[in-house]
């Protein structure tokens, strides 16, 4: 796997490494020895999957607070998303910075999102499907977020937006 750094400290972008020959290829999606010398925490205890009927939806931004913050895996399984994080760990050189990424059943790319990051996607084909691999369980209590559209973050989506909880639509400004 070749693993790429992002512009915000911690979050990586995973790039597979295809062995192929005429059946299609094989790859490693995660290996927890490499993944732990790049600073990931391999662990995995939720598995989650998102499908989302039209192009255009937008998901997020999300993130859980203390005491059960959490790491993601973010791959996108069928179609293809613009997938965002930002940073908001308080005190950090690049709060309230956010990284974009293309991912798709395609391109097989795995984005890495440290704690403390909030995240969301919007989706930029029909009938996409998105898989997250969490380090903690999902804990309402903590749950936390932070509006799409909030000038600080000058979030740029691809699409006008089709699609979004009302949840998602009411989370304060940063």
């Amino acid at each position: 796997m070749e693993y790429r750094k992002t512009s915000l400290p911690g979050a990586w972008v995973i790039e597979i490494q295809r062995i192929e020959d005429s059946r299609g290829f094989f790859a490693y999606s995660i290996d927890a020895d490499e993944a732990r010398a790049h600073g990931i925490d391999p662990t995995i205890v939720q598995g989650k999957i998102s499908f989302n009927h039209r192009a255009g939806t937008v998901r997020g931004m999300h993130w859980q607070c203390a005491p059960a913050t959490e790491t993601k895996l973010i791959r996108c399984t069928r179609g293809a998303i613009h997938d965002v994080i930002v940073d908001i760990r308080e005190g950090s050189p690049t709060y309230g910075k956010h990284f974009s990424v293309e991912l798709s059943a395609e391109n097989h790319r795995t984005l890495y999102i440290p704690a403390l990051f909030a995240h969301g996607y919007q989706t930029l084909t029909d009938d996409a499907e998105v898989l997250y691999h969490v380090n903690q369980p999902y804990t309402p209590g903590c749950e936390r977020g932070v509006r799409y559209d909030d000038p600080k973050l000058g979030i740029r989506w691809p699409l006008p937006v089709t699609e979004m909880s009302a949840k998602d639509k009411q989370w304060p400004l940063l």
